[in-house]
């Protein structure tokens, strides 16, 4: 997201990325991040947590109306858990504790092509499309 982010801000749109993934996300400089250290996926805070999400949400404003110089960060406070175990086992292949055998990665399949989540989505689709700025064929 961060290199969109740069594509919008070169032309003149403001942004802010929300991150779970510090190393990834400084790698591609975005102009504002709000990092929140939680699993991938968790870039908003927890789900249905209201309270949290809605801090995320204002430091990402914040951010967006405060900050002055590219790059600017700002690392929330909240925990996923009471201590960091969790990363030990995130984005590894699950065991099967019966026999021991490693699962297969359960994340969805990645594909080169456009994907849509409804078949009313991918009509909507054009050569001239201004929302798909960002394929490539």
């Amino acid at each position: 997201m961060g290199l969109i982010a740069r594509e919008a801000e070169s032309r003149g749109i403001p942004s802010v990325s929300l991150s779970s993934a510090w190393t990834i996300s400084r790698s591609v400089n975005p102009p504002r991040m709000v990092y929140l250290d939680f699993p991938l996926g968790h870039t908003a805070g927890r789900a249905n947590d209201v309270q949290s999400q809605r801090a995320v949400v204002m430091a990402a404003l914040r951010l967006l109306e405060e900050a002055r110089q590219p790059g600017s960060t700002v690392t929330m406070r909240h925990r996923w858990s009471g201590d960091d175990a969790w990363k030990d086992t995130v984005m590894r292949p699950k065991i099967n504790g019966d026999s021991g055998e490693i699962f297969d990665d359960d994340r969805v399949e990645r594909l080169a092509t456009p994907q849509y989540q409804s078949s009313a989505d991918a009509d909507r689709v054009t050569e001239n499309c201004r929302t798909c700025v960002w394929l490539e064929e």
